[in-house]
């Protein structure tokens, strides 16, 4: 089935910047035509997907960003809006849709959607399609840890919480007791370089590659991890570890409801 790719595009480390760079190029060679771009200026990942006809649509949390990602030439915005996992948003999906409502593109809700009631609201709220990730990490088919995916089945959404200390960006994770160990706010000095222009890459770096170090050193101890968990606020829904199919059904029949039902305001 056609599949499409994520390209991370932030500047913090050049060695991952190039590597992305190589990936895209060969996701391009292998016949991939859509791409979800964030953190980061897409026009780059633009050009060389309009070469072959590719469309890129890229992650945004408010209208400053969009407009920048609508300068490099997008088709289409991934909104991310404050329920949402990984680097979650501060606008609340209505709010977003209000404000980018007239960019006249695609949008795409990406935050706090888990199952079919959820993708039926969003498209009644105005929204193209949805965004899942945190209802994907627990099917049986994802190859995350099953320590991971119970973790996300066990967890609400008051669980989960941002911190500063994985990235350099807030994320959102659940709360666990490595994180309350660890806490979640970036030290003193650490928050002043974050905010400078070429300081804060090299926190960033920093930041990633102790997270990436702290989860491989797990991972050799005890077979799993616990170190941290990242998930959106779509946890309250998810219940079960099930198929991907399942997931995908509930959201088509959802999707087939919502659509009966606008039928006679069409036809009107």
């Amino acid at each position: 089935k056609p599949i499409g790719f994520n390209a991370i595009v932030e500047k913090s480390n050049k060695r991952y910047q190039d590597a992305m760079r190589q990936w895209v190029e060969i996701a391009l060679e292998e016949g991939i035509r859509f791409f979800v771009t964030s953190l980061g200026n897409p026009q780059w990942v633009v050009r060389a997907a309009e070469q072959v006809g590719g469309v890129v649509y890229h992650d945004v949390t408010d209208a400053r960003f969009a407009t920048k990602a609508m300068d490099a030439g997008v088709r289409g915005l991934i909104c991310v809006n404050n329920r949402a996992g990984g680097h979650a948003g501060k606008l609340s999906a209505e709010k977003l849709y209000e404000d980018l409502s007239r960019c006249g593109l695609p949008l795409v809700a990406a935050g706090g959607i888990g199952d079919g009631e959820g993708f039926r609201l969003a498209l009644e709220q105005g929204y193209a399609g949805v965004q899942m990730g945190t209802r994907f990490i627990a099917t049986t088919e994802c190859k995350a840890h099953e320590d991971y995916k119970k973790a996300i089945v066990d967890a609400d959404s008051s669980s989960i919480v941002l911190s500063e200390k994985i990235t350099g960006v807030p994320v959102a994770v659940i709360m666990n007791d490595y994180v309350r160990a660890v806490g979640t706010k970036a030290g003193p000095l650490a928050r002043l370089m974050l905010k400078h222009n070429r300081m804060k890459h090299w926190m960033r770096s920093f930041y990633m590659l102790k997270s990436a170090w702290k989860l491989k050193r797990d991972e050799r101890r005890s077979g799993g991890y616990d170190v941290y968990w990242q998930a959106g606020k779509s946890v309250d829904s998810v219940t079960a570890i099930v198929p991907a199919g399942a997931v995908v059904r509930e959201c088509a029949s959802a999707f087939r409801d919502w659509r009966n039902a606008q039928a006679p305001r069409e036809t009107r």
